[in-house]
């Protein structure tokens, strides 16, 4: 006998009648709302920062590629509603969690929002609701930490309410590729859950691919950003070989990219950035501990990509050298501060370490970058900061620019012109007039 339950649920979401609620209003939870909203569904955007919400409604948006006003006609429109009251949790059929999932100093995984996220939907959780987990996490979450505290009100997961996990896979600044075109993978406790996920992602998303439990889902998205992790270590460390040997470790990718079968190109940079490279990794390598296994290749990649700052800032200091000046005193202007070109967001962007080892062997610090105004302080950074414009005085008057991040906006063929040294990390100045004499490469 069909659990009425299941049914009525099932009926809203293929009639497009389900509110929609999406826990996290970041630079995940905003794009999913968005796509949610543009399928004429009825979203409710929860978010215990009053400032989000504020800017919400005074028509600001706070993450450069999602459009201010297309939320606020939405919101005349009464189809879309942010609020910090989470009390509200009862009023949308499925709640979305896409919070963040930090590490400790430790590099251990810091549940703590999505915990408290998930007790204050079992306050107010009532049958028929869809819980997901979006957020990234270790195998086992969803089952272990998660349904536990939502059946702590006597409620049964796959009876009374659903349980799924489904990994957010959301790229800043990628033009062929975003939330409704990025085939989406969704995992249930049980038959029920995944199917009742998978008919509410087909409602705004163009591709929805089921497995069989939320650990598989769970693991798919720590392979998709180890893959990267590793492969990126290994062609930090082919630069670091590279250089000693005099070889253009980026004509090397070039050529071995030719090749059209086994081989993706992956580049070097200053280090690991964003929201998941340096950190999801670590998820897995915790939980491999619970069964007696070390994740090697995981922690090998995390040591040498951890590094690559350390190498950057030492290729500065021998740079400088080679022109009679000493790393403390001298003044050094970092290109970018976000974790990767064109977009505004500075999450565990390596330029963060950069500007701490600089401050630290006496560098006076400077940073230009064109999407992100202001570096306020937090656990990355211990002082404000705010964009040097780069005027050629600036320029001129800066013992030594380095190239974190390659913003499309800069114009090189400037900066080239009036910088008197330039430490590159990303080959933006290659093949440029003058290269050789004022441009090195780390």
């Amino acid at each position: 006998m069909t659990n009425p339950i299941i049914k009525t649920l099932e009926a809203k979401l293929n009639e497009k009648t389900a509110k929609i609620g999406i826990i996290g209003l970041g630079y995940v939870g905003l794009p999913l709302s968005l796509t949610f909203l543009r399928k004429d569904v009825q979203v409710m955007g929860f978010d215990l920062d009053t400032v989000k919400i504020e800017k919400i409604y005074r028509n600001e948006s706070y993450i450069k590629h999602i459009p201010a006003d297309e939320l606020t006609d939405f919101i005349k429109k009464e189809q879309f509603e942010a609020t910090t009251e989470f009390s509200r949790l009862d009023e949308p059929d499925a709640l979305l969690i896409c919070v963040p999932t930090p590490l400790t100093k430790t590099r251990e995984p810091d549940l703590k929002y999505v915990e408290s996220s998930t007790r204050a939907i079992a306050k107010k959780l009532r049958p028929g609701q869809i819980i997901i987990l979006e957020s990234t996490t270790y195998p086992g979450t969803t089952v272990e930490v998660l349904q536990p505290i939502l059946e702590g009100n006597g409620m049964q997961a796959g009876k009374d309410f659903f349980l799924a996990y489904s990994p957010e896979r959301e790229d800043p600044g990628n033009p062929k590729f975003a939330t409704a075109n990025i085939p989406k993978v969704v995992g249930g406790i049980d038959e029920p859950s995944t199917r009742l996920a998978q008919a509410l992602y087909q409602i705004a998303l163009e591709k929805v691919t089921t497995v069989s439990t939320t650990q598989v889902a769970e693991l798919t998205k720590l392979l998709e950003n180890i893959f990267r992790s590793v492969n990126i270590a290994l062609v930090n460390e082919l630069k670091m070989l590279c250089q000693r040997m005099g070889i253009n470790v980026w004509e090397v990718i070039d050529a071995a990219a030719t090749k059209p079968f086994g081989f993706m190109p992956f580049y070097p940079g200053p280090g690991l950035g964003g929201h998941c490279i340096p950190i999801d990794p670590f998820y897995l390598t915790s939980k491999a501990r619970e069964y007696d296994f070390s994740t090697k290749f995981i922690e090998l990649a995390g040591e040498v990509n951890s590094a690559v700052p350390y190498y950057v800032v030492q290729r500065v200091m021998e740079a400088l050298n080679d022109r009679g000046k000493p790393m403390k005193g001298s003044s050094v202007l970092i290109l970018g501060a976000a974790y990767k070109k064109d977009v505004d967001d500075p999450r565990e962007s390596p330029t963060f370490k950069l500007l701490e080892i600089l401050h630290q062997k006496g560098a006076i610090i400077n940073y230009n970058d064109p999407h992100i105004p202001i570096l306020q302080s937090s656990r990355h950074c211990t002082y404000n900061l705010k964009s040097t414009p780069l005027t050629a005085n600036n320029l001129a008057n800066t013992d030594c620019v380095l190239l974190a991040t390659e913003h499309t906006a800069y114009d090189y063929d400037f900066i080239l012109e009036h910088a008197p040294l330039i430490v590159d990390t990303r080959n933006a100045f290659a093949g440029k007039p003058g290269t050789s004499e004022k441009v090195v490469m780390a």
